[in-house]
């Protein structure tokens, strides 16, 4: 199982960025797969899922209604979109997969992750 996470970067606050986490060894849906972020000095939050079942999850507060998680199983990928991104937003952001979504608790195969910096 292998997870690589893509299309982190520099954006100026109030732009967007597509993450795509590109899996190999199983197929979109035989998993769950979740997106975490790790900024400097602060705990690690878990920020979607999109379960088996093709449910989408989103967590906390700091990104609610600026996340669209969604699947393209040509390519086998699940895609993290974020909207009016602000420099609070700078962090590693991290995919992995587990057998069901949860928000607490770590998923047991992850990506290296890709890195996003807002510029204010």
């Amino acid at each position: 199982v292998q997870l690589v996470e893509s299309g982190g970067g520099l954006v100026q606050a109030g732009g967007s960025l597509r993450l795509s986490c590109a899996i190999s060894g199983f197929s979109v849906g035989e998993y769950a797969v979740g997106w975490f972020r790790q900024a400097p000095g602060k705990q690690r939050e878990t920020v979607s899922c999109l379960g088996r079942d093709g449910i989408s999850y989103y967590y906390g507060d700091s990104l609610r209604g600026r996340l669209a998680i969604s699947s393209d199983n040509a390519k086998n990928t699940v895609n993290l979109q974020i909207y009016n991104l602000k420099p609070e937003d700078t962090a590693v952001y991290i995919c992995a997969a587990d057998y069901t979504c949860h928000e607490y608790g770590d998923f047991g195969n992850e990506g290296q992750g890709t890195q996003v910096t807002v510029s204010s």
